[in-house]
């Protein structure tokens, strides 16, 4: 699975990482999420999915 952040999109509210740190940060510069890991890990795949559905902004995608 892996996880995208739409850039243009994304307004930096952060949920995603406030959900997962250890897979999204924040560009220091802009404010927005980055993914941190190419691929999730399956560990992580719950609150990937939870950080997808809670982005207030639609932001992220998740890919098989």
């Amino acid at each position: 699975m892996k996880v995208t952040v739409d850039t243009a999109t994304c307004q930096g509210h952060a949920r995603c990482r406030a959900i997962c740190p250890e897979l999204f940060e924040l560009d220091e510069l802009e404010q927005k999420s980055h993914v941190k890991l190419a691929t999730v890990p399956p560990e992580l795949e719950g609150r990937a999915k939870r950080a997808v559905n809670e982005c207030p902004e639609s932001a992220l995608s998740l890919d098989r």
